[in-house]
């Protein structure tokens, strides 16, 4: 097991960041953490990555605990912060050479992570000249100099354009995919990214645990949900002799969102309980239960 995190609370004087956050991450997954802006996420990954203390509960990293040796931790953690620290004066090699004599490796290591993330053509330019999505990985390199075992990315792609977004989670997952079986935590704002990218989500707000979930199994999930619109007023307990409805909720004047416990296509059926009942169908739209929709449900209550 790569993170298990137990019974984490963070305090700001009285406001609480974290309340007792709570998961494992096994060696080999990329995990997307999603939450709304001020839900704990970043303040989760500094703990960490022993940048913050907990007020409560622990976190091992691959059997080690924070509190017992976070030094050795961090040997084992690649981190990429949010707001991507560089010195824009150096040159690329130049830069990671650096970092490299800091963490007494090989130069020949330098070479193997400029091939990997895709920066020998850049290699002999400042950082300064680079775009956002080159200075990304750059900073993708320095996190996998010294060839950690985890890999922890605070908003990786924050302010990139549509083909920087694919570059970065391509190189994301080809490095999740080694043959050495990297632990990748990835925060992010963008659903597509973790669908595109990840195994697994956590989802967070107001610093709980409100969701872990299987990507694959969210996707298998019986559950359908559909948005219709008559043209005259009926009860919500009317349209509980729908088979297989699971909840029916109003959503404004006659429209509905009905959702469903099943995969089987239940607009037919809607359809024709318009009709018996004297009613027309307006709108009749199926809506995929996927992680945006799961996201919205979880973060918005």
């Amino acid at each position: 097991m790569s993170i298990h995190v137990q019974e984490i609370s963070k305090f700001y004087n009285e406001q609480k960041a974290l309340d007792a956050v709570s998961f494992k991450l096994n060696k080999g997954e990329i995990v997307g953490f999603l939450g709304p802006n001020g839900a704990g996420k970043s303040t989760l990954m500094k703990i960490l990555t022993g940048y913050l203390s907990p007020s409560a509960g622990t976190a091992k990293i691959n059997g080690i605990s924070l509190e017992d040796d976070l030094h050795k931790i961090q040997q084992q953690i690649g981190y990429l912060p949010e707001h991507n620290p560089l010195y824009t004066e150096m040159y690329v090699r130049e830069y990671l050479e650096f970092n490299a004599r800091i963490y007494k490796i090989n130069k020949s290591r330098v070479e193997e992570v400029i091939e990997l993330t895709g920066l020998k053509p850049e290699a002999n330019k400042k950082i300064a000249q680079l775009s956002k999505g080159y200075r990304q990985r750059v900073g993708l390199a320095t996190a996998l100099l010294h060839d950690p075992q985890v890999l922890i990315l605070d908003e990786p792609t924050t302010g990139l354009d549509p083909n920087q977004l694919v570059e970065i989670r391509t190189l994301i997952k080809q490095i999740g995919k080694e043959k050495t079986g990297k632990t990748i935590f990835l925060s992010t704002h963008i659903m597509q990214e973790v669908e595109a990218v990840c195994d697994r989500v956590i989802i967070i707000n107001k610093g709980e645990v409100v969701a872990d979930k299987n990507l694959k199994d969210l996707r298998e999930e019986n559950e359908q949900v559909i948005f219709v619109e008559f043209d005259y007023r009926i009860e919500n307990i009317a349209l509980q002799r729908l088979p297989h409805l699971k909840s029916a909720k109003n959503v404004g004047g006659f429209a509905h969102e009905l959702t469903f416990d099943t995969k089987k296509d239940m607009r037919p059926a809607v359809f024709d309980f318009a009709h018996n009942n004297g009613l027309k169908a307006l709108q009749l739209n199926q809506k995929t239960k996927n992680l945006e929709s799961l996201f919205a449900e979880l973060t918005q209550k």
